[in-house]
Order: C-alpha cells, then structure tokens, then sequence
C-alpha cells in the first residue's frame, strides 16, 4: 500500500545478518497514527554518510505489514523503488508549532511509564511519546566491544565475498563500492527520569543524533590521546542533552527493541527520539494545518 509517512525517527545503525546494517525509520502517518518502517538497509538509505531522508520529512513508499514482527506499528519497504523524498518541515518558528502538532495529533503522550508497559504488553503499542515528570540526570557507560567487533569481522568478510560475485554492470554494484560500516559508539547514553508512577527509570538513548554529535565532537577535539578525546566527546554530548531535558520542553520518543519484547521482558523500550522545543515559542492562531 502507498503510504505517506513523517519521519521523526531514525536510530542509529546497527549490524545486520541479512542486511549487512540497518537502521530503524518510524514516524507519523497523514492520520497522526504511529507507523514504523524496518528493517531498512544501511546502504540504500545513505550514501556518503549523507542521509536520502531525513526526520522531519515526508516521504512515501509502498509499504507492507511485516510478517517477522508482530509489533502492531511494524511495517517494510516493499518495493525500494516506490521510495519517494518529499515535503520537510524545517525548525523555526512557526515550524516548532507544525512540529508539536504531528507528535500530538490522534496519540496520547503518555506521562506514567506504567501505562505504556499496560498496553505493550497486550500487544497495542509499541512506540509512543512520553514525556517524564523530571528529568534527574543524563549517565554514560562504557560499552564492551569484544562481541561487536567479531560480529564485525564476519559480516565484512561476507560483504566483500557478496561484492566480488556482482557484475561488474550490476546497479548495485555502486552502493557496495561506496558503502562503509557506521563507526560503532564506544559509550551507552542513557536518560534518568520520573514518570507520573513515582519510578526511577534509566532508558537509553538510540537515535541517530545523539551518535552523530558523539563522532563529530570526537573527529573535531584538539586532544592528543584517544582516551582525552573520548573524554571530551562524552562530556559535550551529556552537556547538550541534559540542556534539552533542562531547559527545553522535551518529550521522548519510545520504542521496543524487538528481541527485547520478544522475550517479554519487562521493559523494553529504548529511546529513539528526543523531541525538544523552546519553553516560549509563539502559538499559532490556528488551530489545524
């Protein structure tokens, strides 16, 4: 089915059997309803590390439930070519009120986490807007790497085994000469926060963003050693997060990670998207758009 979709989330990518990388894309349909798009390849998505889309645009695709994944909102790219960029709504005033529109238009933005696990648990959400009483801090821990990087090592074998065999006319070819594996972050960043049922929670943050301020500051630190370098990069993205979740109007955008629900853990839910809007942003005058 041909389907119009706003993205307001793209995760960070991640290592995939079948598909070398993928990254998750979820957002709005025209009716303000959740819709998730996933599994997405890597390396049809971007090119250059430059993005063919991203949040806050429309796009449209011809798009099926998923058969693997029981999730309500999942859904994948049936046709890649039906894939069409379109319309993006810019930041700026009055575009923060567009913005707030499309995360509150026909969905609950939920205040107590317990009601969101409720109705995971019954298989009726999967994704949702969550907006946390308080906020209590922004924590980083570092990641062991010893499993990723053997993951790695077989997938890149396998990428340049499946290269060899393309045609040296086959269209894709293009895409795998170009392609290169996402850096994997070397540190977890994780939100504590309250909801309206008094709970400390801790949930992680796994939007595409958060990875990318990381590397830049990273890439862009005067520092000598890697381990000040990585210090450094750390400290600036807990500062420009904690100063959404401080002095910014910020909701949270949830969702499960699918092995997780699938296993029925309790929490499932992982950040991958942190909405923040100005505390005074002028209103509009109307209503609808």
């Amino acid at each position: 089915m041909i389907t119009r979709v706003l993205v307001t989330v793209m995760t960070y990518p991640t290592l995939s059997k079948n598909h070398f990388e993928t990254v998750c894309t979820a957002g709005f349909r025209e009716d303000g309803s959740w819709i998730r798009i996933y599994p997405v390849p890597h390396r049809l998505l971007f090119q250059y590390d430059k993005p063919k889309y991203g949040k806050w645009q429309w796009i449209e695709a011809d798009l099926e439930k998923n058969p693997r994944d029981a999730r309500p909102e999942s859904f994948h790219i049936k046709n890649i070519e039906s894939l069409k960029i379109l319309d993006k709504i810019d930041g700026g005033t009055p575009n923060w009120n567009l913005r707030d529109y499309w995360i509150k238009k026909n969905k609950i933005v939920f205040n107590d986490m317990t009601d969101v696990l409720k109705l995971t648990k019954e298989n009726k959400i999967s994704l949702a807007v969550l907006k946390p009483i308080e906020f209590l801090s922004i924590l980083s821990e570092e990641e062991d790497l010893t499993s990723y990087n053997q993951r790695l090592t077989a997938l890149k074998k396998k990428y340049e085994a499946d290269k060899l065999q393309l045609s040296l006319f086959d269209d894709s070819k293009a895409a795998y000469e170009t392609f290169e594996f996402a850096k994997k972050l070397p540190v977890k960043f994780k939100y504590e926060f309250k909801t309206g049922d008094g709970k400390l929670r801790r949930m992680m943050i796994e939007d595409w963003e958060i990875g990318m301020l990381y590397l830049n500051c990273y890439w862009k630190s005067k520092k000598i050693t890697e381990e000040e370098k990585r210090d450094e990069a750390i400290q600036k993205v807990k500062k420009k997060y904690w100063e959404l979740a401080s002095k910014r109007d910020t909701y949270l955008l949830i969702g499960t990670q699918y092995k997780w629900q699938n296993r029925n853990a309790p929490d499932p839910y992982v950040i991958i998207g942190v909405f923040s809007e100005p505390m005074h942003r002028e209103l509009s005058l109307f209503n609808d758009y």
